[in-house]
């Protein structure tokens, strides 16, 4: 090559950010922690949008044991650090660009680890975060009041709907999506009506739901446009198929005339009518609260409703940093 065109020539420190990006999209966050300290243009495109729109920490999971006295579960420390660090290291190269954040359904975050979250990624949209019982109340709302442009959530159930409901209300105006893990009963499906009238998707997919509860729901969100309520536990008053008066539980396997009635203008009704659908009969032997942990790993990322589907973990924490050593053992990122 001659002296003139070796001139024109670009060093890799110069090369053009989508290039980059495009490269660097094929890594996880451990290769890319050594790649965002060669120079200040690799560091950009380490941290650009497109490479952290989506953090899905999915297999990452903590180490625990059930309690009975509240908050009925113990985390060991290792587990928590582990967590600290991850976050850390993310929030380090994302550089506030995360908007959608998964976590693992048995992950169990402390108040520090949701401060943090808040803190370094204010303009989340959507968040899946399952287990939540060893944060507080006040971290929570916190959080909610920070997250002014959130739409999507995956939760729990919670003992005082309202508040958490009120909370988003005032401060999510844009929040049209909603996913709830355990039960729904007359307090949530109140608290939901009350203070999400825009809300536009619900999903209760594996839950245990009060059918009173649903049909009160159904009377009042004339804005709903879709439902999911797949491999459901119906609670219902009087006798079914020929049991006895009394709160008895059955299968929706056929939709109700009074819940098709008022499901009549959804855009979408997802329910499963399988006689030998597995996850029904997961729903049957664990009594209406779905026990994920005897499954696999995979089952509660599910959802009938593709925009609250997880589908596979991302590529940013794949199983190589699951599993890499270093994540054990006390180190600062």
């Amino acid at each position: 090559m001659e002296e003139a065109d070796l001139k024109t020539v670009r060093g890799w420190d110069r090369m053009d950010i989508d290039l980059l990006v495009n490269i660097f999209k094929q890594l996880n966050m451990l290769e890319l922690l050594p790649i965002s300290l060669v120079c200040r243009g690799w560091r950009r495109a380490c941290s650009d949008a497109w490479l952290w729109d989506t953090l899905d920490l999915g297999l990452l999971q903590s180490n625990f044991i059930p309690t009975r006295a509240s908050p009925f579960v113990f985390v060991d420390e290792p587990s928590d650090r582990k967590l600290t660090r991850v976050l850390k290291l993310a929030f380090s190269l994302s550089q506030g660009n995360i908007r959608c954040l998964v976590f693992h359904f048995y992950l169990y975050m402390k108040d520090e680890h949701l401060n943090l979250i808040v803190e370094r990624c204010p303009g989340l949209k959507r968040i899946v975060i399952p287990a939540w019982n060893r944060l507080s109340k006040p971290a929570i709302y916190r959080a909610i009041e920070t997250w002014q442009g959130l739409e999507s959530m995956t939760m729990p159930w919670c003992a005082d709907p309202s508040a958490l409901m009120e909370k988003i209300s005032i401060n999510c105006k844009n929040f049209t999506q909603l996913k709830i893990f355990g039960a729904f009963d007359m307090n949530l499906a109140v608290a939901v009506t009350t203070f999400l009238p825009n809300l536009k998707v619900l999903s209760l997919r594996c839950s245990r739901v009060d059918k009173k509860a649903l049909l009160y729901f159904l009377k009042s969100m004339r804005g709903l446009e879709v439902l999911n309520i797949s491999h459901t536990i119906m609670l219902v008053e009087g006798p079914v198929n020929g049991g006895s008066d009394g709160g008895l539980k059955v299968m929706f396997k056929e939709i109700d005339p009074a819940i098709r009635e008022n499901t009549a203008g959804l855009r979408k009704l997802y329910f499963c009518s399988s006689k030998a659908c597995l996850c029904c009969q997961r729903m049957i032997d664990d009594e209406g609260m779905m026990r994920w942990w005897k499954y696999e790993d995979w089952f509660w990322r599910i959802d009938e409703v593709s925009s609250l589907a997880l589908g596979d973990t991302g590529k940013l924490f794949d199983a190589h940093c699951a599993e890499f050593a270093f994540l054990d053992r006390p180190r600062s990122c």
